[in-house]
C-alpha cells in the first residue's frame, strides 16, 4: 500500500510539472529547472514541487517567526493598524501573485522570492538599517544591506548554520529585490549561477549602490511589486499617525494613480500587466511610472525623512552602538553568560563559527532582533516608551 501511495504521488507531481510546461509562459522558471547548491538525498522521490519546498523553508525559518515584531516604517508607536515587516511581505506576495498569474509566470517562485526578501531587515527598519551598516563598515566587513542579509539568514545562519539549501533562483531573487530603485521597466539577467550570487553579494557590500538585476522574470514581478505594495500602504499608515493629509499627495499623481492605498495598488498593478503581457520584461507605462516616481518622492520627503518619525533616532543609534560593542567584547572574553553565546551561538554549527569573523557573527545576532527582543537588551533606564496614537 504504501508503495503505491509513494508511486501515485510521485505520477501526481510529474503531472504537475508537465501543466507547468504546457500552461506557463515560455519565459517563466519551471519548477523542474530549479537549482541547488546541495544535492538532497531522496529529492526526486518528494511530492513537493521545488520552488514550494523553498516557501515552506522560509515559511517554517526562524527568521520569518520575527517578522512578527519587525518595524516597517513606523517605530515605537502603538497602534494595533500600522503596518510591520509582516504585512507587508504577505501584501507583496499577494501582488506578486496576482502579476504573475496574468502573465503566465511560477507562482511558487514568487512566492519564496516575496516571503523572504525581506527576512535581513534589522530592527526599527531603514534606520537600523542604516546604524548597523555603520558600525559593519567601521569594523572592516562592509556595508550592511538587508537583501544581502537575508541570503546570509537563509542561506549561512538558519538551522544552526546548516541554512535551508534554497534554490538558486529564490535566493537570487530576494538579492535582487532592491524595491528602492526605480524603474520603469526591468528584464532579467539570465545566465547566473552560485558564483555569480557570491560575487554579486561581495559587490553590493562594498558598493551598496551597485545595481543588481533578478536573474527571473519571476524575480523583477516581486521587485515591482515590492514596490506597488509599501507605496500606498505607507501612505494609508501616515495618514492614519496625522503626519500628512491625503490632500497633500501630488495632484499630478493622483489624476492618474488615486489618493487610497486600493486605487493606486490597483491602477498600478493593472498598469504593470497591460505593459508586460507576453513581453520579456516588467514594465510600467511611461506615464504611470512618472506618476509613481513622484509619489515616491513625495513619500521620501513627506514620510520617511519626516524629524516627527525619527524622534528617537539617535537613542536607537547610540544603543546599536552599544549592543554591538558589548557583543564584540563578551566573544573575544568567551563571555558564556552572554546573551550571544546562549541565545544565538550555542550548538551553531563549527562550519558557521569558523567562516564568521567576530564583527560578522555580532551582526548576524543583532540584525536579527525584533523591535522588543533588542529594547529588552538594553539598560532599563535608556528604553524609549513608545507613543500611543
Amino acid at each position: 500500500m504504501a508503495m503505491y501511495e509513494e508511486g501515485t504521488l510521485d505520477l501526481i507531481k510529474m503531472a504537475l510539472n508537465k501543466r507547468e510546461e504546457e500552461y506557463l509562459s515560455p519565459i517563466a522558471i519551471l519548477s523542474s529547472k530549479c537549482l541547488r547548491r546541495e544535492y538532497e538525498e531522496g529529492r526526486d522521490l518528494s511530492y513537493r514541487q521545488d520552488f514550494s519546498i523553498d516557501i515552506d523553508r522560509i515559511l517554517y525559518s526562524l527568521a520569518y517567526t520575527r517578522y512578527i515584531d519587525k518595524t516597517q516604517v513606523f517605530y515605537l508607536i502603538n497602534n494595533d493598524h500600522i503596518t510591520h515587516r509582516v504585512l507587508h511581505v504577505q501584501l507583496v506576495s499577494k501582488v506578486a501573485r496576482t502579476i504573475g498569474r496574468f502573465l503566465g509566470l511560477n507562482e511558487d517562485l514568487i512566492e519564496a522570492i516575496s516571503l523572504g526578501h525581506d527576512i535581513g531587515h534589522t530592527p526599527f527598519g531603514h534606520d537600523g538599517e542604516r546604524f548597523l551598516s555603520e558600525l559593519c563598515k567601521e569594523s572592516g566587513i562592509g556595508h550592511f544591506l538587508h537583501n544581502v542579509q537575508s541570503v546570509q539568514f537563509l542561506d549561512k545562519v538558519e538551522r544552526k548554520g546548516k541554512g535551508w539549501n534554497l534554490s538558486l533562483q529564490t535566493l537570487d531573487g530576494i538579492l535582487c529585490h532592491d524595491g528602492e530603485v526605480h524603474n520603469q521597466s526591468l528584464a532579467p539577467q539570465r545566465v547566473k549561477n552560485f558564483d555569480k550570487l557570491e560575487q554579486e553579494i561581495e559587490i553590493k557590500k562594498t558598493n551598496p549602490d551597485a545595481k543588481l538585476i533578478p536573474m527571473t522574470l519571476e524575480g523583477c514581478v516581486v521587485r515591482i511589486a515590492d514596490t506597488i505594495s509599501y507605496i500606498g500602504r505607507d501612505i494609508e499608515d501616515a495618514i492614519r499617525l496625522n503626519i500628512i493629509k491625503r490632500t497633500d499627495l501630488p495632484e499630478e499623481s493622483v489624476k492618474i494613480l488615486g489618493n487610497t492605498n486600493g486605487t493606486i495598488t490597483y491602477n498600478l498593478v493593472t498598469d504593470v500587466i497591460k505593459n508586460s503581457f507576453q513581453n520579456i520584461y516588467i514594465a510600467f507605462s511611461p506615464e504611470v511610472s512618472e506618476a509613481l516616481k513622484r509619489i515616491k518622492a513625495f513619500n521620501m520627503e513627506r514620510i520617511y525623512l519626516n524629524p516627527e518619525i525619527k524622534k528617537h533616532g539617535n537613542l536607537i543609534k547610540t544603543l546599536f552602538r552599544m549592543l554591538f560593542e558589548k557583543y564584540i567584547s563578551d566573544i573575544e572574553k568567551e563571555n558564556r553568560k552572554s546573551v550571544i553565546f546562549n541565545s544565538f551561538l550555542e550548538d551553531m554549527s563549527k562550519e558557521y563559527i569558523n567562516n564568521q569573523k567576530n564583527e560578522e557573527i555580532v551582526r548576524d545576532f543583532i540584525a536579527g532582533m525584533t523591535d522588543q527582543y533588542f529594547l529588552r537588551q538594553c539598560p532599563e533606564n535608556m528604553r524609549p516608551v513608545p507613543e500611543i496614537r
